[in-house]
């Protein structure tokens, strides 16, 4: 690409930026309402409240709710630095400048030689699909401590661990992005990272581990995989109810603890396959951390008991990372993340009455969205063998960025 293209590129994403934001804007401030359940309300009610509670010195363990790592308690205490603004406000504007981090990431990925513009061009897109959400939960937060953590992985191992370390005591799900590290480093930063900060907590706010035993007793939620189960079976004379129940609408009755269970087995043959995965790679190529990182989310997100529309907001941000390496095999599970986030939207808060009555639209929905990620899913496990465990005929190595082949380490 010449100068100009150079130029026009990164032009053209920030505008298209701007205008998907413009508008995401509006629908937080509910200047244009989407049908549905109102999406403001975990910051306004939710957030607000555990902010309060945080400011008196400890967890809100009394609120089911809470079931976050002890770093949680920053991003809920982050409208503070904004005091001139009320809580919701400050809590949009910082989580827009998180969204904006994660594109300026991404843009000075993608303009290093060799590397497309794709990854900023699929965040831009697919984050704006996934409408207001994006900005009301705090996972977008997270997703630029990940995003930050993968792209220092390159040259910074230890600045990658310490990154994937902070983001664990934020939501748990970061630590994933270690499936793919290559340097003992990173693994040992990001402990010292976590034990570390994790202390720190622990000493000064009462309940700081709570996390680890309070989602023990949930069940399996509407949107989940398994939750089709139940969405079909009800349509059969199953029985069960749909309940508010551990700050999630799940289903609560006859054979849930078994379906709750058989998602826990999920996991962990997730974990097994990644693990077997681990021991027979040998070929590590510049895409293959980022690569990893997304299939090892994407395995723990479809296997989940849970499958909340801001989890997607995680797979978009790595699938953005994936394509800012040349020779990533992502392409195809990234386009299938694009699919399925645009029918998040459309199954919350859309038509999340469909969805929780169990009507054909709303089961329709999810089978799609969910089918769509199951597919990304076993795409993206096909790529990652594929391109990192040499085949039985001799080891056909991916073509890196620089256009030199994967070394084996």
């Amino acid at each position: 690409m010449d100068g100009t293209g150079t130029r026009r590129g990164p032009a053209g994403v920030l505008a298209a930026w701007g205008i998907t934001r413009a508008v995401l804007l509006l629908l937080v401030l509910k200047v244009f309402v989407l049908p549905g359940p109102d999406v403001t309300s975990d910051v306004s009610v939710i957030y607000r409240g555990w902010y309060e509670v945080l400011r008196g010195g400890t967890f809100p363990l009394d609120d089911v709710t809470w079931q976050y790592p002890p770093g949680a308690a920053l991003a809920v205490l982050s409208p503070a630095v904004l005091p001139f603004l009320d809580y919701t406000a400050a809590f949009v504007v910082l989580a827009m400048l998180a969204d904006l981090a994660v594109l300026c990431l991404l843009l000075y990925g993608g303009r290093r030689p060799g590397r497309p513009l794709r990854g900023a061009r699929v965040w831009t897109v697919g984050a704006a699909l996934l409408g207001p959400t994006l900005y009301t939960r705090y996972d977008v937060m997270v997703a630029a401590v990940a995003v930050a953590a993968l792209f220092a992985g390159a040259r910074r191992p230890r600045a990658m661990g310490a990154l994937a370390g902070f983001g664990a005591l934020l939501k748990v799900w970061p630590a994933l992005l270690l499936a793919g590290a290559v340097r003992r480093r990173s693994w040992v930063a990001a402990a010292v990272t976590a034990a570390g900060l994790g202390s720190l907590f622990v000493l000064a706010l009462p309940g700081a581990l709570s996390f680890l035993t309070a989602q023990r007793d949930r069940g399996t939620e509407v949107e989940s995989l398994g939750g089709l189960v139940f969405q079909v079976a009800r349509h059969f004379g199953w029985d069960g109810q749909v309940l508010l129940n551990y700050g999630s609408v799940e289903f609560v009755g006859p054979y849930v603890d078994v379906v709750s269970t058989a998602s826990l087995a999920l996991t962990a043959a997730a974990f097994g396959w990644l693990l077997w995965w681990r021991l027979r790679a040998r070929l590590f190529g510049p895409a293959a951390p980022a690569d990893a990182a997304f299939t090892a989310v994407l395995l723990f997100t479809v296997t989940s008991r849970v499958i909340s529309p801001q989890y997607v907001v995680w797979l978009v941000a790595l699938a953005a990372v994936c394509l800012c390496f040349q020779g990533s095999g992502m392409g195809r599970p990234a386009g299938l993340v694009l699919a399925a986030a645009l029918v998040t939207v459309l199954e919350f808060p859309v038509l999340f009455g469909s969805v929780v009555a169990g009507d054909l639209l709303g089961v329709g929905l999810l089978f799609v969205r969910n089918g769509l990620l199951v597919a990304a899913c076993a795409t993206a496990c096909r790529a990652l063998w594929r391109s990192t465990v040499p085949g039985p005929t001799g080891p056909v190595s991916p073509v890196g960025s620089s256009g030199t082949r994967a070394t084996a380490r």
